[in-house]
């Protein structure tokens, strides 16, 4: 884009307040909306219709730790039946839950790579049609 950079102003239909936390949430995952939620909503990047994603990195975030709890208590490998040494299935779990609970922060700007990129959601530059290119 030439030119000066559009001013990055606060999402549009951002939450003034916190939600209340699922209920169904695993405790693991209830600490993590406890901790990200309000600076989400503090930071006026949060709208009602991104709490799905939300709840899906706070229950990655659990799965992360019900994995490691699992696998610190009985190691990485077991033997199975026929005497074989296998790897766990946790440290499968354990990947994707952390591969996951990677990319839905950074949607959610909770990484500080993506607030540096976005700090809100709509910008102020009407000078743009609808794919993004200036006119």
């Amino acid at each position: 884009m030439k030119g000066r950079k559009p001013i990055i102003t606060a999402l549009p239909g951002a939450l003034d307040k916190a939600p209340p936390m699922p209920s169904w949430l695993p405790e693991f995952a209830k600490k993590e909306w406890a901790r990200v939620v309000p600076a989400l909503v503090k930071a006026r990047s949060l709208a009602s219709h991104e709490l799905s994603t939300v709840e899906s990195y706070c229950l990655s975030v659990a799965r992360i730790r019900e994995c490691e709890a699992v696998i610190q208590k009985d190691g990485l490998t077991y033997v199975s039946p026929t005497g074989e040494t296998k790897r766990r299935p946790e440290t499968t779990l354990l990947k994707e839950s952390i591969e996951a609970a990677r990319r839905l922060a950074a949607e959610c700007g909770i990484t500080p790579a993506s607030r540096s990129k976005n700090r809100g959601g709509a910008t102020d530059d009407d000078n743009q049609d609808e794919f993004g290119v200036d006119i």
